[in-house]
């Protein structure tokens, strides 16, 4: 792929919810390779915006390309993204294993299903190592076998990315991955995601709360409060000015102590 090519291109996104005006007017462009934060105070339209760019709520306007290709027509480079709820919702009573789940996220691309036994076989075999690889890459190897309705906060998390690592990713998008984790938890996860990054040439969006996580991590951030506020380097887009403007008096900045 051309590195000239933008991952993801957005523009002039507006969505309603209902008659309420969640998004409006958005446009902006993830470069391959880089890492972006969407930050805002609540109700901004963050996870909006991150849904409707994968296409799982309607729009009312605007156009959205990933990989050059609009998204309504992605087909198999849908492969290609990774996603990570703010809360993933399901029935913890539910009997799944975590290699069950993160198995879910592997697919053959590009081929064909072959309803010969061996080819069966061969790629039930390419699927579990690379689930025990996602597994182990995560640090999550030893829940392989433990039910998903088991694990705690800290512990899903790193199951999800697994699911995202099974198969190579072009772009991975974070609704508030570290909801429910605590600061020790979250910068630890943080150390992981970049490590991923590194070694997979992710494109990473992400929404988060944490201004000084983004600081420390993103490449870049978008300062969202129905409309884009600003956006630019962490060192420009996260200024008292820009803070003030995107999330109005009685903000507060606070910093973790690692």
């Amino acid at each position: 792929m051309n590195n000239d090519i933008a991952i993801l291109k957005v523009e002039g996104l507006t969505v309603y919810q209902g008659s309420y005006l969640a998004v409006r007017d958005v446009s902006f462009e993830l470069l391959p390779g880089t890492d972006t934060a969407i930050v805002g105070p609540n109700g901004a339209g963050k996870s909006t915006l991150v849904k409707a760019v994968l296409d799982l709520i309607p729009r009312s306007a605007g156009t959205i390309e990933i990989l050059g290709r609009p998204i309504a027509r992605l087909g198999n480079l849908r492969h290609t993204l990774g996603y990570m709820p703010q809360n993933f919702i399901f029935d913890r009573s539910f009997p799944i294993s975590v290699s069950e789940l993160v198995g879910l996220g592997w697919t053959k691309e590009g081929k064909k299903k072959d309803l010969f036994f061996s080819k069966l076989w061969r790629q039930d075999r390419e699927k579990s190592a690379a689930v025990v690889e996602a597994l182990r890459r995560t640090d999550a190897y030893h829940l392989q076998h433990q039910a998903i309705g088991t694990l705690s906060g800290g512990q899903l998390k790193r199951v999800l990315l697994a699911y995202c690592l099974v198969m190579p990713r072009k772009l991975l998008v974070l609704d508030e991955a570290f909801a429910g984790v605590d600061v020790q938890g979250a910068a630890d996860f943080y150390a992981l995601l970049n490590e991923l990054k590194r070694e997979e040439g992710w494109t990473v969006l992400q929404v988060s709360h944490d201004i000084d996580m983004v600081n420390r991590h993103c490449d870049r951030v978008l300062c969202l409060n129905q409309s884009i506020v600003c956006t630019g380097k962490p060192e420009i887009a996260l200024s008292p000015q820009n803070l003030l403007a995107t999330y109005g008096p009685g903000f507060s900045r606070y910093q973790h102590q690692h």
